[in-house]
């Protein structure tokens, strides 16, 4: 099982986290319950967990939330919650192609969180505050190819979902493969390294 590192002080908006609601599709109602356990919403008649979309949640708490999904559900799940990410969060609006999708994976990452109360990305400086691990973007060039080093605290399968999702989005064909000659968090590793083509 992946260790889940963290950082005390850090919060998810409220966009990201629904992506576990959405992940779980025709069983929001399971979906919510994994938050509610880790006291991440309040709950509705229906059973779903009430969510505020522009509020914050203890990243610590979502952690715990994907690492028993992970363990109870599997890995298959927790890719399927990481692609309802890009259909959950606010993107920029410079994305046109793979290529500044892939690259503003970090820049959407650090702004749908936040430290001690304060944004980890400030947009009119560019200063972006570090506890929380990038995503990285390295295009290999003349080649339908770009590589990104993953080095957060989030499971290996909620990763590789985040950017299968991302890269699909743009480019149908897009296909992610987790590069099993590399080190791997899912074994104690510090990285995991994607390979994206299409």
């Amino acid at each position: 099982m992946q260790f889940v590192p963290f950082e005390e002080g850090i919060e998810v908006k409220g966009h990201a986290v629904k992506a576990v609601v959405d992940g779980f599709s025709h069983f929001a109602v399971l979906g919510s319950a994994y938050l509610l356990d880790e006291g991440i919403g309040t709950p509705t008649a229906q059973g779903l967990a009430h969510l505020e979309l522009e509020g914050w949640y203890p990243q610590r708490s979502w952690l715990l939330c994907l690492q028993q999904i992970g363990k109870q559900v599997g890995d298959g799940l927790l890719m399927q919650i990481g692609m309802a990410i890009p259909r959950s969060v606010r993107l920029p609006e410079s994305i046109r192609d793979i290529h500044s999708a892939l690259k503003t994976v970090d820049v959407s990452y650090h702004l749908n969180h936040r430290k001690n109360g304060r944004p980890m990305l400030d947009l009119e400086t560019g200063r972006m505050e570090e506890g929380i691990g990038h995503y990285g973007y390295e295009p290999v060039p003349r080649q339908r190819k770009i590589i990104s080093l993953c080095e957060t605290p989030y499971p290996c399968a909620f990763d590789h979902g985040v950017l299968t999702g991302m890269a699909q989005r743009y480019e149908s064909s897009a296909r992610v493969v987790h590069d099993e000659t590399k080190p791997c968090r899912k074994w104690r590793g510090d990285r995991c390294t994607y390979v994206i083509t299409w």
